[in-house]
């Protein structure tokens, strides 16, 4: 959601409520390629977007409180989008109206970052309230929750919130926003929720979806991550969160960092292993600006297209045109949407390329079968037992063939609901099949005489109605149940299958009448398996370099010359200065030398003892390219209250001031070793400079791109301030470019 949100945007919704009847478009002859922003059909703005696919096979986008197009200033209450393809969206209505809020809402409460899923036989939608009737005084956030028959409404609100406002330990309330829901294998489900003040936190929830129940247990540090995301891959819990903030404008750094965990509990660690809850927090980048037009690329949805390729839906800010309407006012976030890789265990957006600007091949949301029960039974063979469509699904007994034939790597998926006293499910070819066993509590699959099997929740529900997903890539099937395909299973099963699956696809159902909904077989996404490749430092240019072992080497210019900086044991020793460069203040000293032509690397070690835990707001060190006070990029192992992070800092001028912001690249240590990777665009000409950082010189994290005109001629540089108390002093190794 982001911590500055802006001012005067809580006024009250207005809009159409969806109505849970609301006909179907027809669908559209899909495009195989599409173009970010998916959301420029209906909305200028569409911020922490998540997308649910509904019975009725269609796709549903929900977003925050805001206008949808610049001048109309109409703030809806959570807009809602519908699309056949993933691609082409129309806005269909808001799911709250004027006047429909619940009993502890205040006036003019807005609703931010909704969360819908599938809890047991209805859809529940988790959304923020933003100000509630526990203060007078606002920022008295909470977690509340609607109901509806379908993705559509219509939306009720429950009486209570399912997260009350919390009182601050440093005054005010904790920021209890962000709500994002997560059913486990065991049925048990849990609400993640938080921001920076008060971090993120998980509770379980009562059988309905809508008490937190028991101890919350914190899994992630405050003053760094918000906006979680849960998903269970391969068995690891991955929790997804954005960082810095959302909404700076021009300057926005937002990004998106995962931790994993064997709980949904945690503790999450990074790739390094470091915890999020940690003071020196950890995090792995998934999605983070490149330089092209997209930058603030942050809080995420999860989804899995026909083919089993995951994606990620999030929010993004065109640099260019980063307000809905008057400068600083709500900054415009439309819904981006690309490809979600795991290499090596780990997710990360186009195999580490970032955010998309460009055709792309789009997301499969046909197959060669694919049917919504809308009309008859043209493309079936009955075999055995009675099967009728009526309102849309089809149910039955016994068998039903599909007539298409099919091989090679597949995925098959449908909704369905067994019988409590029997089984349904999916048949591939003649000899292998998955079912949901309700009758036995298992999902069972088959293939010939070998057999596997997981246990299904206790009180498992199968009237509830489940999406049920089987893979085949070779000889390998792995197959999931679970409640609405967002990455949460309630049971997964693999088998080896004796050779690969060829011939038609036949449902299943015995010991009673199953329905079945949304039937398909597509051909299986084939994986990427190989990261982009990551800037690395070439030959060295001693010419532009400066080991700091003869006092400081002539090229060196200062901006504010600082007497206190000395060369002395082959080290820049320069205490931390009480001054910055944020603002307009322009107070630090820089110190800077020119850059050499073309592209380069260049990289320093900083030895800065900063501790952890205590506040001692914004000492820093590190590496800077600059142009001049209101125009930089800095790099910088930085105290940000409780936390020790990486940031990398960005200041422009936008509409007659400076506008700061930030994107964080890893974990600092102690000695943190820094480098800028700087390229000029072929086409425009912009200097983009690509931040990484490494706790011990040989592993690094890589983060944002930030950009700088055509007609500057950045400078590189050091930089040591934010704070003399305590009075510490940062040790630079050196200064080096590589080419």
């Amino acid at each position: 959601m982001g911590h500055l949100r802006r001012a005067g945007a809580l006024a009250a919704v207005a809009g159409l409520v969806l109505a849970g009847t609301a006909s179907a478009p027809a669908a559209a002859t899909p495009d195989p390629r599409y173009r970010n922003p998916v959301s420029a059909g209906f909305a200028d703005t569409f911020a922490d977007p998540v997308v649910v696919r509904g019975e009725d096979g269609l796709w549903y986008a929900y977003g925050t409180t805001d206008p949808l197009r610049e001048g109309e200033g109409t703030f809806h209450g959570v807009p809602t989008a519908r699309s056949a393809d993933l691609v082409d969206w129309t806005y269909v209505g808001d799911a709250f109206g004027a006047g429909q809020r619940p009993a502890y809402a205040a006036p003019g409460a807005g609703f931010w970052a909704p969360d819908v899923r599938r809890v047991g036989d209805r859809w529940v939608m988790y959304v923020t309230v933003t100000d509630t009737t526990a203060s007078r005084d606002g920022g008295d956030f909470a977690v509340g929750a609607a109901t509806a028959p379908t993705p559509t409404g219509p939306w009720t609100f429950a009486d209570e919130p399912v997260v009350a406002p919390r009182p601050g330990g440093g005054g005010g309330w904790l920021w209890t926003i962000d709500p994002s829901q997560f059913t486990d294998v065991d049925g048990r489900y849990y609400l993640y929720y938080g921001s920076y003040y008060g971090g993120i936190s998980v509770t379980e929830l009562s059988a309905d979806g809508l008490r937190a129940v028991g101890t919350p247990t914190p899994v992630a540090v405050d003053n760094k991550f918000e906006g979680s995301h849960v998903v269970r891959h391969d068995g690891w819990y991955y929790l997804f969160a954005s960082t810095a903030n959302c909404c700076a404008g021009p300057a926005t750094g937002y990004s998106v960092h995962v931790g994993r965990s064997r709980s949904p509990r945690g503790p999450f660690v990074d790739r390094d292993g470091l915890a999020l809850t940690a003071s020196r927090a950890g995090g792995t980048p998934v999605l983070t600006q490149n330089g092209n037009r997209w930058i603030g690329t942050g809080h995420n949805g999860f989804l899995t297209d026909l083919s089993g390729q995951d994606w990620i839906v999030y929010h993004a800010i065109d640099r260019a045109d980063p307000y809905l309407d008057e400068p600083f006012g709500i900054n415009e976030r439309p819904m981006l949407l690309d490809r979600l890789d795991w290499i090596d265990g780990w997710p990360t957006v186009n195999a580490g390329a970032g955010p998309s600007e460009g055709s792309r091949p789009a997301p499969v949301t046909t197959g060669r079968v694919d049917e919504r029960f809308d009309g008859d039974l043209a493309g079936w063979r009955r075999g055995t037992g009675r099967w009728r469509i009526a309102d849309g699904r089809l149910t039955g007994s016994g068998t039903l063939t599909s007539r298409t034939v099919f091989g090679g790597d597949v995925r098959a998926e449908a909704d369905l609901r067994p019988a409590g006293t029997g089984a349904a499910g999916l048949a591939l070819g003649d000899r292998t099949s998955v079912r949901v066993d309700a009758a036995a509590g298992r999902l069972v699959a088959r293939d010939g005489d070998r057999t596997a099997s997981a246990p299904l929740p206790a009180g498992f529900d199968a009237a509830a109605g489940h999406h049920l997903a089987v893979e085949v890539r070779g000889r390998q099937l792995v197959a999931e149940l679970s409640p609405a395909r967002l990455g949460d299973q309630l049971a997964v099963v693999s088998l080896r299958l004796a050779r690969p699956v060829a011939g038609r696809l036949t449902l299943t159902a015995t010991g009673g009448t199953a329905r079945f909904d949304n039937v398909s077989v597509a051909r299986l996404h084939r994986p990427v398996r190989h990261a982009v490749a990551e800037p690395t430092a070439g030959r060295p240019l001693p010419a532009f370099s400066d080991e700091f072992t003869g006092g400081l080497d002539p090229a060196w210019r200062w901006v504010r010359p600082d007497p206190a900086a000395t060369v002395a044991g082959g080290e820049l020793r320069w205490p931390v200065q009480g001054a910055d460069l944020t603002g307009t203040g322009n107070t630090a000293g820089v110190l800077l030398r020119d850059a050499p032509d073309g592209d380069y690397v260049v990289e320093t070690k900083v030895t800065l003892d900063l501790g952890e835990e205590s506040v001692r707001n914004y000492q820093q060190a590190g590496l800077v390219a600059y142009v001049d006070d209101d125009r930089f990029a800095r790099l910088a192992q930085v105290a940000i209250w409780n936390t020790r992070q990486v940031e990398y800092g960005y200041e422009l001028p936008f509409a007659g001031q400076p506008v700061y912001g930030g994107n964080i690249v890893g974990t600092p240590a102690a000695t943190t070793w820094l480098r800028l990777a700087h390229r000029v665009d072929p086409v425009s000409g912009e200097h983009e400079f690509r931040a990484g950082s490494s706790r011990d010189g040989r592993n690094w994290t890589w983060g944002g791109v930030w950009t700088f005109p055509a007609d500057t001629t950045p400078r590189i540089g050091l930089v040591a301030h934010g704070g003399a108390d305590p009075a510490v002093t940062a040790r630079f190794d050196y200064l080096r470019f590589h080419r």
